[in-house]
């Protein structure tokens, strides 16, 4: 299954996409793309419905963020060997873990906002993983069995921020915008392979990356098992596994980051495309 939310921002509503690609309005039969859909049970349930018994979405709706009420999204830094090498990092022994803000989750459509004094903004391409059940100390050989399904996301980053303002990386990482997700989720049984999925991001049309979730350094069910050694994964929590070489900071001779005006669209093969503006943050005034 491919799942949807669409709707306004704080409004939106679950859906599936049909066979045709169109979306269906699931609200009837659950009411949201959340933590109790995403069991094994709540799959099924979902995978037991007719989509041609579902109302039609209204045309040209917006997509939200694929997973409603994310309880905690995990970053995995330099996870490909390449871009660690183009960031002028050495590869990781073990998984350089750190947190995105849930505040920072936007539909995968949405404008992305440059920060006040942001001078160093970034693209990353990354395959999301989305818990689909409990995971505490699991093995890597069953960890696989504890994802509900893959998705688009763009790890929108501030380097300045992250590498400039006190070694916090979560700094530059967890920005308003910084966390498209969608436009689907794609459940597990649709991804026999998570290791063979290629993806790709462009600026204004220019192909910055290109890579191949088979190059990873360490692979999802790697992710799965050493993470839920070190916290509890829930349904609905997100895993944000890494970028391939390409980012604006990797750039030669000199780096290339984002300013407002520009789109970027990226995707990874089976999960769709996402496609987002670069607008200048408003700056909230005192009340």
């Amino acid at each position: 299954m491919k799942l949807v939310r669409f709707g306004r921002p704080g409004e939106e509503r679950p859906g599936l996409m049909d066979p045709q690609g169109r979306i269906r309005d699931l609200s009837g039969h659950v009411p949201d793309i959340v933590s109790d859909a995403l069991t094994p049970a709540g799959l099924r349930r979902l995978e037991a419905i007719d989509p041609e018994s579902l109302p039609f979405a209204p045309a040209d709706v917006r997509l939200g963020p694929c997973v409603g009420r994310v309880g905690k999204m995990i970053c995995v830094g330099l996870n490909y060997s390449d871009h660690a090498a183009e960031s002028n990092m050495p590869v990781p022994t073990e998984p350089v873990l750190f947190m995105k803000a849930t505040s920072a989750i936007i539909g995968p459509n949405d404008d992305v906002e440059i920060p006040p004094g942001a001078r160093k903004v970034d693209w990353e391409v990354e395959l999301g993983v989305v818990i689909g059940r409990e995971a505490r100390y699991v093995s890597r050989e069953h960890a696989l069995e504890y994802v509900g399904g893959y998705c688009v996301v763009n790890d929108v980053s501030e380097r300045a921020y992250q590498l400039e303002r006190g070694g916090q990386w979560d700094k530059g990482k967890g920005c308003d915008t910084f966390g498209p997700l969608g436009p689907w989720l794609v459940t597990r049984d649709e991804v026999p392979d998570p290791q063979a999925l290629d993806m790709w991001l462009e600026v204004d049309g220019k192909r910055f990356q290109n890579g191949n979730t088979k190059t990873m350094i360490f692979d999802v069910a790697t992710l799965v098992s050493y993470i839920s050694q070190f916290m509890s994964l829930q349904p609905g929590d997100v895993i944000s596994t890494g970028t391939p070489p390409g980012v604006g900071m990797g750039q030669k001779p000199e780096p290339v980051y984002l300013r407002a005006g520009q789109t970027m669209r990226l995707g990874i093969s089976g999960l769709g495309e996402q496609r987002q503006r670069t607008v200048d943050a408003r700056i909230q005034e005192a009340l």
